[in-house]
Parts: C-alpha cells; sequence; structure tokens
C-alpha cells in the first residue's frame, strides 16, 4: 500500500513504509508478502471545515478499475471519520479537539468486488489530531494566599505561583510560559520561568499589614498571538517584635484610702504596644520606691499595669509617695534586643486620703497573771487604745460577755470576785475601745489573763481504798500501797509525807512506811488478829504537801479483818461482805428511788385520767337541762341542724324521715323510739352493730343517754325527732309530762327522775 498524505510528516512515514517494504521482500523466506502497509495520518485540531480530507489509502493491487471497495472499522469510523469506498480516500466529518482526543485508532480492509473476499488482511492505523495553540495559561491553585516576616531582606522567597496550559508542549512554544508582574513591582519581583515571588523592598507590618499582588502567565514565551492568564496572590506580614511599649502619659496621679487594706487596687497604668500577639505581652516593674508601700502586676487581657497596696498606709505618717514605673516586652529575640535598648518609664504620684479611723491598741494583744482567791476588784492589768486621727477623740473601754471582771474608763482591768484556779486558769477576755465621737468607730483587742496558783488544796488520797488484813497476818506484812494528789499547781512537782496521826502513833496495830514516790504502804504492827474481837479497823494518816505554806490532810483508811486460808486468800470477811451489800452508792440509791417515782407518778396520772372520764356527764337537779345539752361538746346530725342537736337518721335506701314539731304525747315519743332501732342499713352486720351498741349504751350507768348516738357510723340525711334542742321547742317544760320516760328502761330513769323533779318544783 502506499498512502498518499497531504501533510510533511506523512511523507515520512511513507518512506519509512517502502523500506518496510524493501525489508519484506528481503525476509520473504520467513514471513508472508504483503501487499500494504499501514502509516498514521495527522488531522489539526479546530478545522471549521466539514469533511476535510485527511488521505487515502491504496492498495497496489488496486490498478483503478474500481474492482476494489475500501472499509473502515474502529471507533470514529462513520461518525468522525468517513472513507470513500472507491477510491480509499478519509475524511473528518467534524472539528476536532487534540485536548479531548489526541489520537484515533482505525481498521481498514480491501475487498474484491467480484469474488466478495479480503484482498488485504484487516490492519490497524493512527489518525493523529495536531495541536494549535488554542488555550491559554490557566493557575490551577487558586486562591494564593502567603505570609511573611515584616522586616524581611530583600531576596526572600514569598511563594511561587504555577500555570497549566493545555496545549501540546511538544509542538512548537504553545505550552512554553513566561510569567510576569502585573501589580506589586515596588515590593516584590517573581522570576519569569519558575513563577517565584520574592520580596525586592523591606516592609513594616506597623504601616501597612498586607498586599494583593497580580501575576500574568503568558505562552509561546510571550511572542506575538500568545495567550495569557492572571491570578491574584495575597501576601499578609507577620509580626515581629520590633516595637518597645511606650507610656503616652508621663504622669499618672492615683489616691488610695489610709484604710485600705494591704492587696486593694489603687489604680491603672497603660503602655501601648504597636506589635500584635505575644510580641505585645509586656511586663511592668516599680522604681525608686524606696518605701517598698506599692507593687504592681500586668494584667495579662487588658496588658494593663494594675498598681497594688502592698503595706498599709496612714495619712498621719505619711500623705503622699511617688513612684515610678517602667515597662517591657515579655518575650524578645536576641537579635531583636536593638529595638528595646532602653525601656520606657512614667511617674507615678499617689496621694493618701484621710479616714476617720478606729482606735488602735498599743499592743496586739495582752497577757496578765493575778493569783487565786484575790479579793474583789483586785488589780489585773491596764490596756491602752489611742484615736489615730487628728482629732483625737476619747476612748471608753468595755468587756464583751465577762461577769468575772470589769474595766474602768482608763483601761484598768480588775476582778470582780475571787478567782479559783482549780475551776479555771485561763481568763480569754476581749476588750473593745469606741470612740466617744463616733461611737461606730470600735476596735477590739484580746486579753488572756493567766489566773497563777496558791497552795489552797490539801493532798488527799487518789482512790477509795478497800483494804483488809488476813487473822493469821505476820509481823511487818505490807496489805495496802496508797497514794496522793493535790488540785494544786506545783511550781516544780508535787511531793507528799505519809505519816500516821498523833493517836495512832503510839499505839497501833499497823504502821506507814513514806516511799519517798508520793506513795507509802501500809504494813501490820503485830501478829495475828481476831476477826471476832476487833472486825474493823480504822487507821488515820496524815498527807503533807511541798506547797508554800505546806498543807496536811487527815485521811481515814479502813481495814477490814477477813479469814484466810494458808496462801493468804479471803474465805470469810462477814463484817465486810455485809457492809458491801448495804453499801450502795449514793449515787446508785438515788437514782433508783428517781425511776421509782416516776413510775408511781405515771401510775397516778392514768388513775386521774381514768377516774375523770368516768365523772357524770349531768348538771345538778336544779339546773335547766335543755341548756346543758345546747351546750354538750359532740357533733350534732347534720348540716339541718343548725340550733342544738339532732337525733341522726342511719341512712336508708327505700325512705326519708321528714321533721316533725315536738308533742307532748308518749304514744309519739314510744314511736319515735321504735323507729330510731329499725331505720338505718339493710345489712344484717349492721344492724346487729346497732343493736350491739344500743346494749352497751342501756347497760353503761355513766354515759348520758344520747351519747349512745355517736357511735353510729352512718350519717342520715334527716329525722322523724327533729332537733333535741329545748331552743327549738314552741312547748316548755311546764307543758309536758316526762312520766313515759321510765317506760323506756333503766336507761332513761334518771333522766326520768331528774325532769319528773324539776316539774314538780315548778308546780
Amino acid at each position: 500500500m502506499l498512502g498518499i498524505p497531504l501533510l510533511g510528516p506523512c511523507l515520512v512515514a511513507t518512506e519509512n513504509s517502502k523500506t518496510e517494504k524493501v525489508k519484506q521482500r528481503a525476509g520473504s523466506l520467513v514471513r508472508a508478502k504483503r501487499v500494504w502497509v499501514w502509516n498514521q495520518f495527522f488531522v489539526p485540531e479546530e478545522m471549521n471545515t466539514t469533511n476535510y480530507h485527511i488521505g487515502r489509502l491504496k492498495s497496489d493491487l488496486d490498478h483503478g478499475n474500481n474492482s476494489f471497495e475500501y472499509k473502515l472499522l474502529g471507533f470514529g469510523a462513520g461518525s468522525i471519520f468517513t472513507i470513500d469506498n472507491r477510491t480509499g480516500d478519509i475524511y473528518a466529518k467534524q472539528k476536532l479537539d487534540r485536548e479531548e482526543q489526541s489520537l484515533y485508532t482505525l481498521r481498514a480492509q480491501v475487498i474484491d468486488i467480484t469474488t466478495g473476499r479480503a484482498v488485504e488482511p484487516e490492519s490497524e492505523f493512527v489518525i493523529r489530531v495536531s495541536d494549535i495553540n488554542d488555550n491559554e495559561p490557566k493557575f490551577l491553585d487558586e486562591p494564593y494566599e502567603a505570609i511573611v516576616p515584616e522586616m524581611s531582606p530583600e531576596g526572600s522567597f514569598v511563594i511561587q505561583v504555577t500555570a497549566s496550559d493545555a496545549d501540546d508542549p511538544t509542538s512548537g512554544n504553545n505550552a512554553r510560559l513566561l510569567y510576569s508582574l502585573l501589580q506589586g513591582q515596588a515590593y516584590f519581583s517573581v522570576e519569569p520561568t519558575t513563577g517565584v515571588i520574592r520580596i525586592s523592598s523591606t516592609m513594616d507590618r506597623e504601616l501597612q499589614d498586607e498586599y494583593w499582588v497580580i501575576i500574568q502567565a503568558k505562552d509561546m514565551i510571550g511572542q506575538p498571538g500568545a495567550l495569557s492568564g492572571t491570578t491574584s496572590v495575597l501576601i499578609k506580614l507577620s509580626d515581629i517584635n520590633d516595637n518597645k511599649p511606650l507610656f503616652k502619659e508621663s504622669l499618672y496621679r492615683l489616691t488610695v484610702s489610709e484604710l485600705a487594706p494591704v492587696g486593694t487596687s489603687v489604680g491603672k497604668i497603660v503602655a501601648y504596644d504597636n506589635d500584635i500577639g505575644n510580641n505585645a505581652e509586656m511586663d511592668y516593674s516599680l522604681e525608686e520606691d524606696d518605701s517598698q508601700t506599692f507593687d504592681i502586676i500586668t494584667n495579662d487581657e487588658t496588658q494593663e499595669g494594675i498598681v497594688i497596696l502592698k503595706k498599709k498606709v496612714d495619712f498621719e505618717r505619711q500623705s503622699n509617695y511617688g513612684i515610678r514605673a517602667k515597662v517591657r516586652n515579655r518575650h524578645v529575640d536576641e537579635e531583636l534586643m536593638i529595638y528595646h535598648a532602653e525601656a520606657s518609664t512614667t511617674f507615678i504620684k499617689v496621694q493618701v486620703e484621710d479616714e476617720d479611723e478606729p482606735p488602735v491598741f498599743l499592743l496586739p494583744f495582752y497577757i496578765f497573771e493575778i493569783f487565786e482567791e484575790n479579793l474583789r476588784e483586785s488589780f489585773v492589768g491596764i490596756v491602752s487604745a489611742t484615736d489615730p486621727d487628728h482629732i483625737k477623740s476619747p476612748i471608753r473601754y468595755s468587756i464583751s460577755r465577762s461577769k468575772v471582771f470589769s474595766i474602768h474608763d482608763n483601761g484598768t482591768i480588775t476582778a470582780t470576785d475571787p478567782l479559783d484556779r482549780e475551776v479555771t486558769a485561763w481568763y480569754n477576755l476581749t476588750i473593745i475601745a469606741t470612740e466617744t465621737y463616733n461611737i461606730q468607730q470600735i476596735s477590739s483587742v484580746p486579753v488572756y489573763v493567766q489566773v497563777l496558783n496558791i497552795n489552797d488544796h490539801a493532798p488527799e488520797f487518789s482512790q477509795y481504798y478497800e483494804t483488809y488484813v488476813c487473822e493469821n497476818a505476820d509481823y511487818g506484812q505490807v496489805i495496802q500501797t496508797i497514794s496522793a494528789v493535790d488540785r494544786d499547781e506545783s511550781v516544780e512537782y508535787h511531793h507528799f509525807y505519809f505519816n500516821l496521826s498523833v493517836e495512832n502513833s503510839n499505839d497501833s496495830s499497823f504502821a506507814v512506811t513514806d516511799n519517798q514516790d508520793n506513795t507509802a504502804v501500809i504494813l501490820t504492827n503485830r501478829a495475828g488478829f481476831s476477826l471476832q474481837e476487833e472486825p474493823v479497823f480504822y487507821v488515820t494518816i496524815l498527807i503533807a504537801d511541798n506547797g508554800i505554806p505546806p498543807l496536811t490532810s487527815t485521811n481515814t483508811l479502813t481495814i477490814h479483818v477477813c479469814d484466810c486460808d494458808d496462801q493468804g486468800r479471803v474465805e470469810i470477811c462477814s463484817t465486810k461482805e455485809a457492809g458491801l451489800s448495804m453499801g450502795f452508792r449514793i449515787e446508785v440509791i438515788i437514782s433508783i428511788l428517781v425511776c421509782i417515782m416516776v413510775m408511781f407518778g405515771f401510775i397516778f396520772l392514768m388513775l386521774a385520767l381514768k377516774q375523770r372520764r368516768k365523772q357524770t356527764l349531768f348538771p345538778e337537779k336544779n339546773d335547766y337541762f335543755g341548756e346543758n345539752i345546747f351546750r354538750y361538746d359532740d357533733e350534732g346530725g347534720g348540716e339541718e341542724d343548725t340550733d342544738a342537736f339532732d337525733i341522726v337518721e342511719l341512712r336508708s335506701s327505700t325512705r326519708m324521715r321528714e321533721r316533725k314539731t315536738r308533742k307532748t304525747t308518749t304514744s309519739e315519743i314510744r314511736s319515735l323510739y321504735r323507729q330510731s332501732l329499725q331505720v338505718g342499713p339493710d345489712s344484717a352486720i349492721f344492724r346487729k352493730f346497732i343493736l350491739e351498741k344500743l346494749e352497751e349504751a342501756n347497760t353503761d350507768p355513766c354515759a348520758p343517754p344520747f351519747d349512745s348516738l355517736q357511735t353510729y357510723a352512718f350519717e342520715g340525711t334527716g329525722s322523724l325527732a327533729s332537733s333535741l334542742s329545748s331552743l327549738g321547742s314552741t312547748f316548755t317544760d311546764q307543758d309536758e309530762s316526762f312520766d313515759y320516760l321510765n317506760e323506756l328502761g333503766p336507761r332513761f330513769k334518771r333522766l326520768a327522775c331528774m325532769f319528773g323533779s324539776a316539774a314538780r318544783l315548778n308546780n
């Protein structure tokens, strides 16, 4: 096959095909002879003409007699590319874009029309789309933003921008780009081939903190007809600590009250730093403050200097202070120290304000001493307070919550009563000083009074001793070890001396030996004792202390004689046992008696309450009975009874009883009585319950006749008997006869007696 291309590169391809054809002939011994060889074709992109002729396919066997048919197969065949079946000419039906697809692989076949067989085997060939400069450069990584420290030197790297061209980089200069700077030439520059942006001059963030730079990229190395694209780059300057903080005020005037406590904020001072972030953090300090009265701290949020009171001030001593403050940055790099060689300073003048101060005691606390058993109004000590203000108000003293001591107007403390160290050894007092001119100004001071000891208590036995001696005791046998205690306080230590009294020392069955360690032993002064003849011995022992003056006490030691076995164990000690059996302590006896009295009192109270309940509820016969019924404090028959008490009708499901006026006939009363027993719930259980309660009321002589009404559990809606109150009756007691009450049973006999007697007296 000989292809007839239209472009120059196709000619080269054709020559290559001829060479290949020769090689094929030379190697015909090993492979079949091929009549044609396909070559690649080229078509320019973006061609506006339709049916653009690309080239021709032709077989060497085709002699132009139109006996061959050419077919085109593969992607794009028929839709993008067509072929002339008779001539083999290939055409492009539409405009092609190399950036979308740069080559197409197709297959061609030649068929003999007469035989219908393929003359040549099916083979592939390539159609390449050649590039033209139809795409401008584009910056794909937009937006661009860079941060560079302020005051950076010239040539410092900022950022690199890169553009991309969709054209074929192998096709001439279509994709070769050149970068240039359209905006920002005063401070920045860009490398033409790499797109690297660099600093061309130093910049100060405090003057301008960000810059916009516009970069242009052109293809075809910037030649005429080249396409271009642009992008914007935001360059921000980061802060460095190249500015020191400065005070804008050279003098600050502050005031503080002389009553202000330590730590009070006196005022604020402010320094300004053009830097930001950590570079603007600062520390304040004070100079020329010899009194060390003030201090300054930094508020980390506002970067203000807060002057605080380090020591209390006194207007009367010093009314104003002058101090100097300076400020420095907290974080400064070594290479930036040239900007911070000298710190900024300012002067602070503090004026102390005079206040009405409370009295001031000369001492923070007082300690006084006084001997116990003192006389009344004995001197204890003197406290003193003064008014620190210029007015010098007189001071009045008082003691808070103390009945043992008093204080005079001059601050003298005296003891109102004798003191006892053994009761209270220390007294904690609070002395209050009040200004006479301004009673609101008060102050207090603690006063500690120690009561000193005098030897006013004689020593005594340290405990109660239960001592016994055996009948067969030997001479010189130790039967008891005793010790003593003294409630007095000794300056060094207590020392006690033990001796027998004069009465016992001449003729005594026992002896006392002082151990010189505040203890002594009791020894037998003879051998053998008799339980029958002398069952108990009372030995008087004298105990003396080492106080000034020394005091002596007389103590009696009771020794019981007991019958012991050979080993000295007690077997019989009758006198002692009898004494012990009867020797309950007085506290135990008192406790038992109190318990017994409480029990009897409780029993008497219960009996009294029970007796009170059983008292009759009826008044005297001469009293008006109707009035007493009205006063009876019990629940009435319901809301319908507004005058006094109604006989309550039990709940009934069949009928309700109507109110009727009171009548004098006995038969009517009897009828009402029978009806009251019949009404109520239909249940037999409730009927039985009502009958039991009625029987209980009839047999109880202490209950009033109407008291049985309150035992019913059902409240009726009305009563045939109407109200029991005499106030609502139209008849008087003189008009009625109460003899019918005798027929109602024993329960109403007392009532019949009372009303019958009252009627006879009235008649």
